[in-house]
């Protein structure tokens, strides 16, 4: 949910920049009714537009609506999708610019946690606990910062300036 008028910015450029990135659901919840606005707020890619004052319940069905639309599913597949990056997670497949990038299993759980966490903050400690090694032996903090990079250099445009997986100094990776 995204209001046009915000105090920090403005919701069409934020929504804007939600869909350049993927195909985040956006819904606009604004007191702003005129068509101007309107028509722009759905031209630029959100899924819904609604004005205040509005219906809890209907605003719950336009919610749960978007949200099923959302899902994507081919052939019972569920898919993850990140900009140019689409994770078949049924089949444990990423592809970039609709070809295979080849991932490590470790890499591969790597990528799945920090899309599960889009735009959260994962803690070092957290990736570290979700990619332990399966027999037991500890993956340390080293191992991580190279796998990072193993995978900047197999997902990002520019692994030396990514736009997919950013460092955040001092806390850990996020998915932005």
């Amino acid at each position: 949910l995204l209001d046009v008028s915000l105090p920090d910015g403005n919701g069409f450029d934020i929504c804007k920049k939600l869909k350049i990135q993927g195909d985040t659901p956006v819904i606009f919840l604004t007191a702003r009714d005129d068509e101007g606005s309107v028509v722009l707020g759905l031209d630029i890619g959100a899924d819904d537009y609604i004005t205040k004052p509005f219906r809890i319940r209907e605003l719950q069905s336009r919610i749960r609506s978007v949200l099923r639309r959302s899902v994507k599913t081919t052939g019972g597949d569920v898919l993850l999708q990140y900009g140019n990056v689409t994770v078949n997670v049924s089949e444990g497949k990423v592809k970039k610019n609709g070809s295979d990038v080849f991932l490590t299993a470790l890499e591969y759980r790597l990528f799945l946690t920090l899309m599960n966490n889009e735009g959260r903050i994962v803690t070092r400690n957290q990736l570290l606990e979700s990619i332990w090694d399966v027999s037991g032996d500890f993956v340390n903090d080293n191992t991580l910062t190279v796998y990072i990079k193993r995978l900047r250099e197999k997902i990002e445009d520019d692994p030396q300036n990514p736009a997919i997986i950013k460092t955040v100094r001092g806390l850990g990776y996020q998915l932005s």
